[in-house]
């Protein structure tokens, strides 16, 4: 029998479909909701800066049907059925990493992005920042995170445009758009 006990996402847990007002429209398996163009549904992710001027990266794992293996923000999931933004971030940083930190909400955005001939996600993503102590090494999930890397802010863009470093689209998007619009919240300099 195989162990489960680090798995915390389900194929066929039900995602939240949205229209582009974020208005709640119906329930789809999660598999299903990113099957071929996939369909419109909430997400959010999260990047952490810590004091050093640096954000925590991972780098998806090689389970993830769509971009695994690829370097991404520090979390990004779904909220579950009934669940509020709120308890899905923190549920999920410590599902993921096994930290906690206090988030902030920046934006949403609406975007989609075809992974190959796999799937794809079409997400209206919440994009939430939040700081830390230090650079905790996290006990990350191996079932979601291949690896982590704390990356200076200023080396991030230098990721982004490296062709050898897989990185998500979702990422780059969101990236550029807290660099652009909400360069104070991240703690050094971009």
């Amino acid at each position: 029998m195989a162990d489960t006990s680090h798995i915390v996402s389900f194929d066929n847990e039900p995602l939240m479909l949205v229209n582009s007002d974020d208005v709640v429209i119906g329930f789809e398996e999660k598999a299903a909701a990113h099957r071929g163009n996939g369909v419109l549904h909430r997400a959010f992710s999260i990047f952490l800066f810590n004091e050093q001027g640096e954000v925590l990266l991972q780098q998806r794992s090689a389970l993830k049907p769509l971009w695994p293996e690829y370097w991404s923000n520090t979390c990004c999931s779904h909220p579950r059925r009934g669940e509020s933004l709120t308890q899905a971030t923190k549920r999920r940083l410590k599902e993921e990493l096994n930290l906690e930190s206090e988030l902030t909400f920046l934006f949403k955005f609406e975007y989609h992005a075809v992974f190959n001939d796999v799937g794809s996600e079409h997400e209206l993503c919440s994009v939430f920042v939040g700081n830390v102590t230090g650079r905790p090494l996290p006990d990350f999930n191996p079932t979601e995170i291949a690896d982590t890397a704390w990356v200076s802010v200023t080396t991030v863009d230098e990721w982004l445009d490296d062709h050898n470093i897989q990185t998500t689209p979702w990422f780059a998007t969101e990236w550029q758009r807290i660099k652009d619009d909400f360069s104070g919240q991240i703690t050094a300099p971009v």
